[in-house]
């Protein structure tokens, strides 16, 4: 009987453990999150335009960069800050999230059409980066 009980215990315990490991979100560096809602996020705006963004960054938490359940599922833009940010040497330097944030909201979104819009323009119109994957066809 006692073998039983355990070996169902066990039986569940991997299931759970399975479960909590599948639903893992992806997550950011909260010092990047931090000083990229310092820089683009005005909660306290009256631009309707500005509030409804704030609200979509709060929405999107760590998918304003990521996307699916790995930490290393990134959208375009979270590419383009991987690319100039190194998530351990860089995470206590505001100077240099700051630099990256603004080097990459330079960018153009589409870098193949001239007439595409930056990121910049982007985050100033109300608007996140869309959930695509380097390289994805749309």
């Amino acid at each position: 009987m006692k073998r039983v009980v355990l070996l169902s215990l066990a039986a569940m315990l991997a299931v759970t453990i399975t479960f909590v490991a599948d639903v893992e979100k992806a997550h950011a560096i909260p010092q990047f999150k931090k000083e990229f809602d310092a820089k683009y996020v005005d909660e306290d705006s009256d631009d309707p335009t500005m509030q409804a963004f704030a609200e979509k960054v709060k929405e999107a938490k760590c998918n304003v960069c990521h996307f699916g359940k790995k930490k290393k599922d990134r959208n375009l833009y979270g590419e383009h800050l991987a690319g100039l940010l190194d998530k351990k040497e860089d995470k206590d330097n505001k100077e240099k999230i700051n630099e990256a944030l603004d080097e990459v909201a330079g960018m153009k979104i589409d870098p193949e059409d001239e007439n595409s819009k930056t990121y910049g323009e982007l985050f100033a119109a109300g608007d996140l980066p869309e959930d695509k994957q380097a390289g994805a066809d749309e």
